[in-house]
């Protein structure tokens, strides 16, 4: 063993203890500066009729001004029907796929998939569909209130 393996080896089991004692010297965040909320902390409201979950991280969805909200695909097939919002909304695929369509006609072979990490825009007044497939998908939606949903009727 070389003098440089033998002190790795000597330091490995004190790495825990030195990472550990950084976070006992850790300072309260100012609330009036920073809050946050933990991934168990987040709450999750009931699963909708069309199979999917929501989050509000802030604002209100269903008044005016900004909001950013996470909403939570079920896997099975789960989709919305085709619809529209009043103003632009901006998503990122946080985890799984979301399968996205445009259009009136509802047809979920059609939908393109959008992975992790995928950034979409859905315009304002333009019609779309998307929901779910094998897999959850997570989303960050971030948008202009109120954030009405409605139904596109079939040409």
């Amino acid at each position: 063993m070389t003098p440089y393996t033998r002190r790795q080896s000597l330091l490995l089991p004190a790495i825990p203890l030195i990472l550990s004692s950084g976070l006992a010297h850790a300072r309260a965040l100012d609330p009036a500066a920073i809050t946050f909320k933990l991934p168990d902390q987040i709450r999750w409201g009931p699963v909708n009729p069309a199979g999917a979950q929501n989050a509000v991280l802030t604002g209100d969805p269903a008044k005016e001004g900004l909001y950013i909200v996470m909403t939570k695909w079920n896997a099975g097939n789960h989709f919305s029907r085709p619809h529209f919002h009043p103003h632009d909304r901006f998503i990122t695929v946080l985890s799984g796929t979301w399968w996205v369509g445009s259009g009136t006609e509802f047809d979920p072979d059609t939908t393109v998939a959008m992975p992790a990490g995928t950034f979409v825009t859905h315009f304002g007044q333009q019609v779309h569909f998307d929901g779910a497939k094998a897999e959850d998908a997570v989303l960050l939606i971030v948008g202009e209130g109120p954030a009405t949903a409605t139904p596109a009727k079939a040409k």
